[in-house]
């Protein structure tokens, strides 16, 4: 088989995630696509019999509920012992000295499918993507990663390392099976930098957001400024990141397709006066005792304002929520915070 870096990304590869057993992992995929079809149909029945009978609310305001998909997601709500969790790889106390090092743990294990027929959420996928940058780049994958986090002013973004004096290092927690608080176990993430070995805070995840979305939407103001200075990647990679990807999904927001590293959700109202959905990107995190989200809203940039000459990007609202509790959901408040801000800013 052939594994591209583009099927690794959006995972795609085939490659396990924290399950081994292939028939467990199959069985609780066919049991997640059931449910979800079943979902489906029910809001499809019932759309047809609203059509059917020509209901039609004169004051718009009785809307569906916005439904919450990650009641359904990898992350339970807190208090409550996450299955995910139960796995053993994510409590490894081994201290790795080499991404190519830590290949050892899956490079034997057989794929759970063939590359890009179907998507499998895999941390290790993300592991042999730091590989892959490894060797490309010519320098060890976090040396790579530091010098871009100080390009990009995140200089409180630092490796998860045990045994190194980090200023301000917040305590984790996790539930235990009495559902009391107690202080999560060590590990060490060496085996996992690209699939949740750093640690960061909630000012340098907004400068992260900040330079994404400036990216993104400089191309469409360098047609009327042309003293804007460039992004830090092109506007044409970002878009490539947050175009959907066919045949995958999205465990945190059921309306969105996984892209490249991110969830992405598209602008889509089929109906007036009810249930709109906005374009976004964001991506959850979960790890042994912290949660966390970063969601990027973008503005909707309007042919006319664009011409006005409106102020410079990024135009949007960047949400990021770190919590040093295992195995909480993040995202559909997130999303909330972000539409308030953007009703705000209209409103002015």
């Amino acid at each position: 088989v052939t594994i591209t870096t583009r099927l690794l990304v959006s995972h795609l590869s085939g490659i396990r995630h924290y399950e081994k057993d292939i028939a467990k992992v199959k069985e609780e995929k066919e049991k997640a696509n059931k449910a979800l079809k079943l979902i489906k149909s029910h809001q499809d029945k019932e759309q047809k019999e609203k059509e059917g009978k020509g209901i039609e609310k004169a004051d718009c305001v009785k809307q569906k509920k916005e439904h919450d998909s990650e009641t359904k997601s990898r992350h339970s709500k807190a208090g409550r012992i996450d299955k995910e969790f139960l796995q053993e790889e994510y409590y490894l106390k081994e201290k790795f000295e080499s991404v190519i090092e830590s290949l050892k743990i899956f490079k034997n294990d057989p794929l759970i499918f063939k590359p890009g027929s179907q998507f499998l959420y895999s941390t290790y996928g993300f592991t042999l993507l730091s590989a892959v940058v490894e060797r490309a780049s010519g320098q060890k994958f976090t040396d790579y990663m530091l010098e871009m986090f100080r390009d990009l002013d995140m200089l409180s973004t630092v490796l998860d390392d045990n045994e190194a004096m980090i200023y301000n290092r917040a305590r984790c927690y996790i539930y235990n099976k009495k559902g009391r608080l107690v202080n999560a176990p060590y590990v060490d993430n060496s085996y996992k930098w690209a699939g949740g070995g750093f640690l960061s805070s909630v000012g340098d995840l907004l400068k992260f957001g900040n330079a994404l979305l400036y990216s993104y939407q400089a191309g469409q103001f360098k047609t009327r400024n042309g003293k804007l200075l460039p992004g830090y990647l092109k506007p044409g990679t970002v878009a490539m990141m947050w175009t959907p990807v066919p045949k995958t999904e999205v465990s945190w927001d059921r309306d969105g397709k996984y892209a490249m590293g991110w969830a992405v959700v598209e602008k889509n109202q089929q109906h007036g006066c009810c249930r709109q959905q906005r374009h976004y990107a964001s991506h959850t995190g979960g790890a042994v005792g912290a949660s966390s989200v970063l969601l990027i809203l973008p503005e909707e940039l309007e042919p006319a304002a664009l011409a006005a000459g409106p102020s410079a990007p990024p135009r949007g609202v960047i949400v990021t929520i770190i919590c040093n509790m295992q195995s909480v959901s993040l995202n559909s408040t997130a999303l909330k915070i972000a539409r308030e801000f953007e009703k705000e800013k209209r409103a002015q």
